[in-house]
């Protein structure tokens, strides 16, 4: 069974966020959502959040862009777009990164479940299948996490770099200022190419992974 934000599931969320997820867990559990449910609905969670970060960065770069274009007007207006750019993006990432640190939490949950679980099983033939299944799954998931976390470490040079040029313009609301983003921004869209692609590679294998837990 997968559950998609369910309400109930939405009031024991605040569970979750006390670090009462064993807690949460066990509740959620109760009424037919088991780890592995959502496990699945944490890693489609972090796809969202990571094609959202995708379209983020590249509307911050975008900004940027247009202003290297600048050809008069209100030189301060430009310079709020591409601050409110900057925090968005700040926010987008800081997103990508709870999301995955969601799915370490669930997926180290599921898989202590899943070895005690063996441990009960008589049958030596179930339980050497069982053991296979789960080094087979957790294999799968640590290629799955380090792509993740692959594309979530490229995501701290680019706001490094957006905030760079931010403060910089803040600092020198002038013609001379905006010639100099040329080469960052340059620089930018090279690292936003880098981080789509590692993005767009760690989505393709959250849904092989979800067609794993699936089936």
């Amino acid at each position: 069974m997968q559950a998609r934000f369910t309400l109930f599931g939405v009031i024991l969320a605040t569970l979750l966020l006390a670090g009462c997820s064993s807690t949460y867990y066990s509740a959620m559990e109760k009424v037919g959502v088991h780890k592995r449910d959502i496990m699945i609905d944490r890693i489609m969670d972090a796809e969202e959040s990571q094609q959202a970060a995708q379209q983020q960065f590249k509307s911050a770069l975008e900004e940027l862009s247009s202003l290297i274009n600048f050809d008069g007007g209100e030189l301060e207006q430009r310079y709020q777009a591409v601050e409110s750019q900057y925090e968005a993006s700040k926010d987008a990432a800081a997103d990508v990164s709870s999301r995955i640190d969601r799915i370490e939490n669930v997926a180290e949950a599921l898989f202590d479940e899943w070895q005690s679980e063996i441990e009960l099983i008589s049958n030596p033939n179930y339980r050497r299948q069982s053991a296979a299944n789960l080094r087979d799954t957790k294999t799968r998931y640590s290629s799955l996490i380090r792509s993740m976390h692959k594309a979530e470490d490229k995501m701290a040079p680019i706001l490094t770099a957006l905030q760079d040029n931010t403060l910089f313009l803040k600092h020198n609301l002038n013609a001379k200022a905006i010639g100099a983003l040329q080469g960052e921004v340059q620089s930018i869209e090279r690292d936003v190419d880098v981080l789509i692609r590692d993005m767009n590679d760690a989505i393709a294998q959250s849904q092989q992974f979800i067609d794993l837990l699936q089936n």
